[in-house]
Protein backbone atom coordinates (compact mmCIF):
# COMPACT_ATOMS: atom_id res chain seq x y z
CA UNK A 1 0.00 0.00 0.00
CA UNK A 2 0.93 3.37 0.45
CA UNK A 3 0.06 5.32 3.08
CA UNK A 4 2.74 7.83 3.18
CA UNK A 5 5.42 9.29 1.02
CA UNK A 6 7.97 12.35 0.42
CA UNK A 7 7.65 15.20 -2.36
CA UNK A 8 10.47 17.78 -2.52
CA UNK A 9 10.06 18.61 -6.29
CA UNK A 10 9.37 22.30 -6.49
CA UNK A 11 6.85 23.34 -9.22
CA UNK A 12 9.37 24.59 -12.02
CA UNK A 13 11.04 20.61 -11.88
CA UNK A 14 7.25 19.01 -12.39
CA UNK A 15 6.54 21.20 -15.17
CA UNK A 16 9.76 20.13 -16.90
CA UNK A 17 9.66 16.53 -15.78
CA UNK A 18 6.17 15.83 -17.05
CA UNK A 19 6.24 18.26 -20.35
CA UNK A 20 3.20 20.28 -18.30
CA UNK A 21 2.16 23.55 -19.87
CA UNK A 22 0.35 25.39 -16.73
CA UNK A 23 0.03 24.58 -13.11
CA UNK A 24 -3.12 25.30 -10.54
CA UNK A 25 -3.12 26.40 -7.34
CA UNK A 26 -0.34 27.87 -4.94
CA UNK A 27 2.57 26.02 -4.80
CA UNK A 28 2.91 23.53 -2.32
CA UNK A 29 6.21 23.74 0.20
CA UNK A 30 8.27 20.46 -0.38
CA UNK A 31 7.05 17.79 2.03
CA UNK A 32 9.10 14.94 3.78
CA UNK A 33 6.26 13.28 5.02
CA UNK A 34 2.86 13.89 3.23
CA UNK A 35 -0.19 12.22 4.42
CA UNK A 36 -3.30 11.43 3.64
CA UNK A 37 -6.04 14.59 3.51
CA UNK A 38 -3.13 16.45 2.91
CA UNK A 39 -3.28 18.73 -0.33
CA UNK A 40 -0.83 17.27 -3.05
CA UNK A 41 0.48 17.80 -6.32
CA UNK A 42 -0.69 15.56 -9.61
CA UNK A 43 -0.39 15.86 -12.71
CA UNK A 44 -3.43 14.99 -15.32
CA UNK A 45 -4.43 16.72 -18.81
CA UNK A 46 -7.96 18.47 -18.85
CA UNK A 47 -9.54 20.59 -20.99
CA UNK A 48 -9.32 24.00 -19.43
CA UNK A 49 -12.84 24.98 -18.27
CA UNK A 50 -12.06 28.61 -20.06
CA UNK A 51 -11.95 26.37 -23.14
CA UNK A 52 -14.23 23.72 -23.37
CA UNK A 53 -14.15 23.18 -26.78
CA UNK A 54 -9.99 23.06 -26.70
CA UNK A 55 -7.63 19.86 -26.39
CA UNK A 56 -6.90 18.74 -23.06
CA UNK A 57 -3.60 20.38 -21.57
CA UNK A 58 -1.49 18.39 -19.03
CA UNK A 59 -1.15 20.61 -15.85
CA UNK A 60 0.66 20.27 -12.60
CA UNK A 61 -2.46 20.92 -9.82
CA UNK A 62 -1.83 21.71 -5.97
CA UNK A 63 -5.36 21.64 -5.26
CA UNK A 64 -6.04 18.17 -4.90
CA UNK A 65 -6.57 16.32 -1.47
CA UNK A 66 -5.07 12.93 -0.98
CA UNK A 67 -7.90 10.63 -0.53
CA UNK A 68 -10.58 9.65 -2.83
CA UNK A 69 -13.85 11.24 -2.57
CA UNK A 70 -16.42 10.06 -5.30
CA UNK A 71 -19.27 12.31 -7.35
CA UNK A 72 -22.05 10.51 -5.38
CA UNK A 73 -20.72 10.29 -2.17
CA UNK A 74 -22.97 11.91 0.29
CA UNK A 75 -19.66 12.90 2.75
CA UNK A 76 -16.69 13.73 1.72
CA UNK A 77 -15.29 11.74 5.00
CA UNK A 78 -15.64 8.63 3.11
CA UNK A 79 -12.41 9.93 1.40
CA UNK A 80 -10.04 9.22 4.31
CA UNK A 81 -10.49 5.29 3.26
CA UNK A 82 -9.89 5.76 -0.09
CA UNK A 83 -5.74 6.74 -0.12
CA UNK A 84 -4.85 3.57 -2.11
CA UNK A 85 -7.23 1.65 -5.01
CA UNK A 86 -6.17 -1.53 -5.74
CA UNK A 87 -5.14 -1.55 -9.98
CA UNK A 88 -6.86 -4.82 -9.80
CA UNK A 89 -10.26 -3.90 -9.84
CA UNK A 90 -10.51 -0.09 -10.29
CA UNK A 91 -12.50 -0.52 -13.78
CA UNK A 92 -15.11 -2.70 -11.71
CA UNK A 93 -15.32 -0.38 -8.31
CA UNK A 94 -18.32 1.71 -8.45
CA UNK A 95 -15.74 4.38 -6.56
CA UNK A 96 -13.23 3.78 -9.08
CA UNK A 97 -14.46 2.91 -12.57
CA UNK A 98 -15.38 6.52 -13.87
CA UNK A 99 -12.08 7.85 -12.64
CA UNK A 100 -10.18 4.65 -14.03
CA UNK A 101 -11.72 5.62 -17.53
CA UNK A 102 -12.03 9.25 -17.40
CA UNK A 103 -9.89 10.86 -14.62
CA UNK A 104 -6.20 9.24 -14.40
CA UNK A 105 -3.11 10.96 -12.95
CA UNK A 106 0.33 10.78 -11.06
CA UNK A 107 1.32 12.11 -7.87
CA UNK A 108 4.87 12.35 -8.18
CA UNK A 109 7.43 11.56 -5.36
CA UNK A 110 10.79 10.39 -4.08
CA UNK A 111 9.59 7.18 -2.82
CA UNK A 112 7.03 6.17 -0.19
CA UNK A 113 7.60 4.82 3.60
CA UNK A 114 6.48 1.29 4.58
CA UNK A 115 6.54 -0.03 7.69
CA UNK A 116 7.44 -3.74 8.27
CA UNK A 117 7.12 -5.72 12.08
CA UNK A 118 10.39 -6.94 13.35
CA UNK A 119 10.79 -10.40 15.03
CA UNK A 120 9.20 -8.45 18.74
CA UNK A 121 6.24 -7.09 17.17
CA UNK A 122 7.52 -3.57 17.09
CA UNK A 123 6.66 -1.57 13.05
CA UNK A 124 9.80 -0.11 11.97
CA UNK A 125 9.93 2.16 9.31
CA UNK A 126 11.56 1.94 5.92
CA UNK A 127 12.06 4.14 2.77
CA UNK A 128 11.72 2.71 -1.00
CA UNK A 129 12.97 4.91 -3.68
CA UNK A 130 14.71 4.43 -7.04
CA UNK A 131 17.66 6.44 -8.63
CA UNK A 132 15.13 9.41 -9.46
CA UNK A 133 11.75 10.21 -8.18
CA UNK A 134 9.15 8.47 -9.07
CA UNK A 135 5.64 8.75 -10.58
CA UNK A 136 2.80 6.86 -8.87
CA UNK A 137 -0.21 6.08 -10.97
CA UNK A 138 -3.14 7.17 -9.27
CA UNK A 139 -7.03 8.25 -10.15
CA UNK A 140 -8.93 11.64 -9.59
CA UNK A 141 -12.46 13.22 -8.80
CA UNK A 142 -14.52 15.99 -8.77
CA UNK A 143 -17.10 15.99 -5.85
CA UNK A 144 -19.85 19.31 -5.65
CA UNK A 145 -20.18 20.48 -2.24
CA UNK A 146 -23.84 20.79 -1.93
CA UNK A 147 -23.91 23.56 0.67
CA UNK A 148 -22.27 25.58 -1.96
CA UNK A 149 -24.06 27.33 -5.01
CA UNK A 150 -23.45 26.48 -8.40
CA UNK A 151 -21.56 29.21 -9.64
CA UNK A 152 -18.73 29.01 -6.61
CA UNK A 153 -15.24 28.17 -7.86
CA UNK A 154 -14.85 26.72 -4.12
CA UNK A 155 -18.00 23.98 -5.24
CA UNK A 156 -15.64 21.38 -6.31
CA UNK A 157 -13.40 19.27 -4.11
CA UNK A 158 -10.86 17.67 -5.91
CA UNK A 159 -9.33 14.65 -4.37
CA UNK A 160 -7.27 11.39 -5.30
CA UNK A 161 -5.90 8.00 -4.76
CA UNK A 162 -2.73 5.94 -5.57
CA UNK A 163 -3.18 3.14 -7.17
CA UNK A 164 -1.33 -0.40 -5.42
CA UNK A 165 -0.51 -3.73 -6.97
CA UNK A 166 1.52 -6.50 -5.59
CA UNK A 167 4.77 -6.51 -4.75
CA UNK A 168 7.37 -9.49 -5.35
CA UNK A 169 10.18 -7.04 -5.18
CA UNK A 170 12.68 -5.77 -2.51
CA UNK A 171 9.36 -3.79 -1.54
CA UNK A 172 7.46 -7.29 -1.06
CA UNK A 173 9.78 -8.10 1.45
CA UNK A 174 8.36 -5.12 3.36
CA UNK A 175 4.57 -5.57 2.58
CA UNK A 176 2.55 -7.62 -0.18
CA UNK A 177 2.05 -4.36 -2.16
CA UNK A 178 3.48 -1.54 -3.21
CA UNK A 179 1.99 2.04 -5.53
CA UNK A 180 2.05 1.25 -9.25
CA UNK A 181 5.25 3.15 -10.25
CA UNK A 182 4.85 4.53 -13.58
CA UNK A 183 8.71 4.01 -15.96
CA UNK A 184 8.88 6.99 -18.68
CA UNK A 185 7.39 5.51 -21.21
CA UNK A 186 4.00 4.81 -19.77
CA UNK A 187 3.62 8.40 -18.59
CA UNK A 188 2.08 9.88 -21.73
CA UNK A 189 -0.13 6.73 -22.12
CA UNK A 190 -1.42 6.47 -18.55
CA UNK A 191 -2.24 10.40 -19.02
CA UNK A 192 -3.99 10.35 -22.68
CA UNK A 193 -6.89 11.63 -22.37
CA UNK A 194 -8.91 9.94 -25.48
CA UNK A 195 -7.97 6.63 -23.73
CA UNK A 196 -11.86 5.91 -22.22
CA UNK A 197 -12.27 2.43 -23.01
CA UNK A 198 -11.60 0.40 -20.06
CA UNK A 199 -10.21 -2.98 -21.47
CA UNK A 200 -7.94 -0.62 -23.28
CA UNK A 201 -7.16 0.88 -19.30
CA UNK A 202 -6.73 -2.40 -18.04
CA UNK A 203 -4.68 -3.54 -21.15
CA UNK A 204 -2.58 -0.72 -20.17
CA UNK A 205 -2.15 -1.62 -16.34
CA UNK A 206 -1.25 -5.05 -16.81
CA UNK A 207 1.83 -3.99 -19.40
CA UNK A 208 3.34 -1.44 -16.72
CA UNK A 209 6.34 -3.47 -15.25
CA UNK A 210 7.07 -4.03 -11.59
CA UNK A 211 9.51 -0.86 -10.54
CA UNK A 212 13.09 -1.71 -9.05
CA UNK A 213 12.42 0.09 -6.04
CA UNK A 214 15.63 0.07 -3.13
CA UNK A 215 14.18 0.07 0.55
CA UNK A 216 16.42 1.48 3.55
CA UNK A 217 15.40 1.87 7.37
CA UNK A 218 14.24 5.61 8.94
CA UNK A 219 13.53 6.35 11.92
CA UNK A 220 10.38 6.86 13.44
CA UNK A 221 9.94 10.03 13.85
CA UNK A 222 8.20 9.64 10.42
CA UNK A 223 5.31 7.61 12.57
CA UNK A 224 3.78 11.45 12.84
CA UNK A 225 3.09 13.22 10.31
CA UNK A 226 3.17 16.43 12.31
CA UNK A 227 6.84 15.84 11.79
CA UNK A 228 8.44 16.99 8.14
CA UNK A 229 11.90 17.75 8.27
CA UNK A 230 14.66 16.06 5.66
CA UNK A 231 15.99 13.93 8.34
CA UNK A 232 12.99 11.55 8.04
CA UNK A 233 14.85 10.18 4.99
CA UNK A 234 17.69 9.68 6.54
CA UNK A 235 18.71 5.93 6.52
CA UNK A 236 19.15 4.40 10.50
CA UNK A 237 22.74 2.69 10.85
CA UNK A 238 23.05 -0.04 13.12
Amino acid sequence: MCGRYASTSTRDDLLAAYDAVTAVGEELPPSYNVAPTQQVNVVLERVPRDTPDGDPVRMVSSRVRWGLVPSWAKDPKIGSRMINARSETITQKPAFKAAASRRRCILPADGYYEWMKNEEGKKIPFFLHADAPISMAGLYELWPDPERPGDDPDRWLWTCTVLTRPATDAAGHIHDRSPVVLPETFVDPWLDAALTDRDDVEALLNSIPEPHLEPYEVGTAVNSPRNNTPDLLRPVRH
